[in-house]
């Protein structure tokens, strides 16, 4: 199996790294600090045509594959010093463009996919609750039948791009009886819809600048149209939403890795201790070297499970091994990056301390590291 880059992926590659080191870059030590969503960063970004990047060019994307759009993640989460933006763009890509460009209808796609590949439309992914979490078969939020359409009540919590996002995908209850296989309906949301809001915003111990708030669902009134895929099969939905989100999104995370190497390994060449480089002492040398084995083998992972994903093939499994191993390599990796800069690591102008920050949430979004080992042990017949 041949992970060589094309040229074409080596040249998206590298305009995205050029791009986002050029423009997404300024004033991120304040917009962290202040919590400030950078609106401006995702209209560059979506004139780059990073939003669209695998939906169909019909609607403005670029209809890329899925090792392709690793790729150009990687260089996003490389380029890019503001793991939150990066963070929210991915959600919206891998949690919205990609279920809605599987699922939804043409008349769907035309509604929403133009919008959200120009970066007017921002995208929201909602199933999980306050009293749920991790659990989505204790989904309390319903939507029962009205006339020809649905009344949705309840509410989502943790939902990234929440306070500027313009268009949800909710999951919601619809037979009881059935569960969650079966029993649950996703279905496309508008801001302003009459009983839909966001109240608040929650703030976090890392990725600041990604807003993230709670959905709240008060009789809200939604058409026939308005179900994604097929009333019941929102189980399917969210399986397309996670196998995307759990191989793609740690591409940034892999491109983070590899600045963090470069930052570390540049401090400690220049860095003098007791009369020599501190690169020269084993235990500086050894993290650095940990870091990059682990670089390496988070950078396998993602593109064999990106490449295996766009083969059609069942990732379920290669998905939880590939976001256990490079979210948990991305915390180690910022905690040495860390330590190997010592008291500068700790202060804010040099940018590390914020890495390890951004870094933590990733063995909790998108599914647990406990979850993630669930899923590999049932896998295994376990």
């Amino acid at each position: 199996m041949d992970f060589s880059l094309s040229e074409q992926q080596k040249n998206l590659s590298d305009s995205i790294v050029k791009f986002a080191q050029q423009a997404l870059n300024d004033d991120v030590i304040a917009r962290d600090r202040d919590h400030q969503f950078p609106r401006d960063c995702w209209q560059q970004c979506a004139d780059m045509g990073i939003q669209g990047l695998p939906a169909d060019e019909a609607y403005g994307g670029s209809n890329l594959d899925a090792l392709s759009v690793a790729v150009a993640l990687e260089a996003l989460g490389y380029g890019c010093r503001d793991a939150g933006l990066v963070f929210s763009l991915s959600a919206h890509i891998l949690a919205c463009v990609v279920p809605l460009s599987e699922h939804g209808s043409d008349e769907q796609k035309q509604r929403y996919l133009p919008g959200l590949c120009d970066g007017s439309l921002i995208g929201m992914h909602a199933i999980t609750e306050p009293g749920a979490g991790s659990d989505a078969f204790a989904m309390r939020t319903t939507a029962v039948a009205d006339g020809d359409g649905w009344r949705l009540n309840g509410s989502k919590t943790f939902i990234s791009n929440g306070p500027v996002g313009d268009v949800a995908i909710v999951f919601a209850m619809t037979n009881p009886q059935k569960g969650f296989h079966g029993g649950t309906t996703a279905f496309l949301l508008e801001k302003g819809m009459p009983g839909f809001s966001a109240p608040g915003t929650f703030e976090k111990l890392g990725l600041r600048t990604s807003p993230i708030s709670e959905l709240v669902f008060e009789n809200v009134y939604l058409p026939a149209s308005a179900v994604l895929g097929s009333v019941g099969g929102g189980a399917s939905v969210f399986a397309t939403a996670m196998d995307w989100e759990r191989v793609l999104l740690v591409a940034g995370h892999v491109g983070a890795m590899q600045r963090l190497l470069e930052t570390s390994i540049a401090y400690a060449r220049k860095r003098s201790q007791s009369g020599q480089a501190i690169g020269k002492f084993q235990a500086i040398s050894h993290k650095i070297a940990d870091m990059k084995v682990n670089l390496e083998a988070a950078r396998l992972l993602t593109y064999q499970a990106a490449w295996r994903l766009q083969q059609g093939k069942n990732v379920s499994m290669d998905s939880a091994i590939t976001k256990l191993f490079v979210s948990e390599s991305l915390v180690k990796t910022a905690m040495d990056s860390v330590q190997i800069h010592g008291g500068y690591g700790f202060m804010v102008d040099y940018e590390v301390e914020r890495a390890l920050r951004d870094a933590i949430g990733s063995t909790i979004y998108s599914g647990t590291s406990e979850i993630q080992r669930n899923i590999i042990a049932r896998w295994l017949g376990l």
